[in-house]
């Protein structure tokens, strides 16, 4: 029978790898303790919102790291080229988010309620990334968890960009 240490000892020389290897892979321009997004605002339904805007690469993998819960009316949107398929990575997060996919034409095509940061090296590892079900996008907005329910948003809900 293990002991508990020689089950623990690796499982911790584990997280402490992946944690290295996550730090390492992240690009260096989106580990500043601080990065700038253009703003911009879009309308969804009847809300408006002031959007961070995530276009480049670094600020995709950057996103809303190591920021405070938004208030009800900001978030930040993500502009890709064409639809695809969008996964989003809750690492370094500090709250819950409500995540919405959007199709070319603004037309939500799927929602993922209050999904959780991933709080450890370990668990990052394991953390689900939310990938709209295979659902193809062209935006996708990340707003404080509870959003869509707060304000009524559904797969029938209609996104319109004002300025980005």
């Amino acid at each position: 029978m293990a002991t508990r240490a020689q089950v623990l000892i690796p499982i911790a020389i584990a997280a402490v790898i992946i944690g290295i290897v996550g730090i390492i892979t992240i690009p260096a321009d989106s580990k500043l303790a601080e990065v700038k997004f253009p703003r911009g605002t879009i309308k969804l339904d009847g809300k408006i919102l002031d959007v961070q805007i995530a276009e480049t690469d670094a600020q995709k993998v950057r996103g809303l790291m190591f920021q405070n819960q938004l208030p009800d009316d900001q978030g930040m949107i993500f502009v890709f080229n064409q639809e695809q398929i969008v996964p989003i990575w809750m690492l370094n997060m500090q709250f819950p988010l409500d995540i919405i996919w959007f199709d070319t034409n603004g037309n939500v095509v799927h929602i993922e309620k209050n999904v959780l940061p991933c709080k450890s090296a370990l668990e990052t590892a394991t953390c689900t990334v939310q990938n709209a079900d295979g659902k193809k996008a062209k935006y996708v907005l990340e707003v404080t968890g509870g959003f869509t329910d707060k304000f009524h948003i559904t797969e029938g809900s209609k996104m319109q960009i004002i300025s980005i």
